[in-house]
């Protein structure tokens, strides 16, 4: 199987169990899954964050998924549970079309490692 057919297949089935899981079946959208895989990373899934926490766990959430890339680097864990990143690589500019490429093969990545996809 093609890689883009195989990257493709396996995105529907992330974004197909999570809408399911915590959308009502509603598809999530990229930011809506990097939102979730913040919250996963941070731990603490039962309590409301303020909008600018939101952008904190994207944030967390883009660290951990581009640090097998080799961008990024899990430097400590604060007092509070967040966990801060440094970067190691400057990331490429990639058009929006390329970003999104390579932020899903991220994501699927890290649902074959957590398995929740296989």
């Amino acid at each position: 199987m093609a890689r883009d057919e195989q990257l493709k297949e396996r995105w529907e089935l992330v974004v197909e169990k999570l809408s399911n899981q915590f959308a009502d079946g509603d598809p999530l959208d990229l930011d809506a899954i990097i939102y979730l895989i913040g919250v996963q990373e941070l731990g603490q899934l039962d309590r409301a964050f303020k909008k600018d926490q939101k952008l904190d766990l994207m944030h967390i959430a883009i660290c951990k998924l581009l640090a097998p890339y080799g961008y990024y680097e899990l430097d400590f864990v604060d007092e509070d549970g967040w966990p801060h990143y440094k970067t190691l690589e400057t990331l490429p500019h990639l058009k929006a079309g390329e970003q999104s490429v390579l932020m899903k093969e991220a994501i699927v990545n890290y649902f074959i490692e957590t398995e929740y996809i296989n």
